[in-house]
């Protein structure tokens, strides 16, 4: 009993932050999961994470939608692209070492620190530059009326929305924290846009790396935690989204930075 209202405290936070800076709560979700577990295997780790992402970025995705915020045109064309990914990393997932597994999620984790804080933060109050050949123009107005025009490279964000698949089945983190800052900083999302939107596209790539967990027995063994977890991040989700109303986009961008360069930080002081 302890273990189950433990495990919906911690899905209660994981899904109030994940939802707030758009990130599915995988980064913190997993680290947890390891440090409780630490005789569980990679596959029954990740398996578990994307489980409760998916419940997480669907509950978020759902009150993101409501205030306007999800890009669902981009969205849907940034999830199709990382299903492929998504399926090959819940496969590749089986032949990693947990030592190899810690390795490689803190490095991640630690480099996306480094990159959010070396790279100015852009705000929607920015001027967007004149659309370039190829390039896709958005136009979305949020339900307070807030407006905002963009434009961005379709091909870049299919080309890393794969490779967002990819690492973040393969690492059980849901991909926002990848995500968010592509769509941010390299594809010019206005940031309340790209967390929305990036909420949505980790809801469709989390069900299908679930759905091959599932299928290879992997997650049997985490239907407890799951609901558990589940219970908690859909209530924090709804709260996060609420919240980031009131938090500017840089505050979000900033915090997201330090909440990986922590986690990760710590994830390789432990393989070390």
């Amino acid at each position: 009993m302890g273990e189950t209202v433990g495990l919906v405290g911690l899905g209660l936070v994981v899904g109030a932050f994940g939802t707030l800076i758009g990130a599915g709560g995988g980064f913190l979700l997993v680290p947890a999961l390891l440090l409780l577990y630490p005789h569980d295997s990679p596959a029954l780790i990740t398996g578990v994470s994307l489980a409760v992402v998916f419940f997480n970025a669907g509950s978020g995705s759902f009150a993101y939608a409501r205030m306007g915020r999800v890009d669902f045109r981009s969205g849907l064309m940034f999830a199709a692209a990382t299903i492929p990914g998504a399926v090959l990393g819940a496969m590749a997932t089986a032949r990693l070492d947990r030592r190899t597994f810690d390795l490689l999620f803190g490095i991640l984790l630690t480099l996306g620190s480094a990159y959010l804080i070396w790279r100015p933060i852009r705000t929607s109050e920015e001027p967007v530059r004149r659309r370039p050949t190829g390039h896709f123009e958005r136009y979305l107005v949020e339900r307070d009326g807030t407006a905002h025009r963009f434009t961005y490279n379709p091909v870049l964000g299919v080309g890393i929305s794969v490779v967002v698949g990819f690492v973040s089945s393969l690492l059980g983190i849901g991909g926002g924290i990848v995500h968010v800052p592509v769509l941010s900083q390299l594809l010019d999302f206005p940031v309340h846009i790209a967390t929305a939107t990036s909420h949505f596209t980790l809801s469709i790539m989390a069900l299908a790396g679930s759905l091959v967990h599932l299928a290879s027995g992997a997650l049997t063994p985490g239907f407890g935690r799951i609901a558990a977890l589940a219970v908690g991040v859909i209530a924090g989700a709804q709260v996060g989204a609420r919240l980031s109303s009131r938090v500017h986009g840089v505050w979000i961008m900033r915090g997201l930075a330090i909440a990986l360069g922590f986690v990760g930080l710590r994830i390789l002081l432990g393989v070390v």
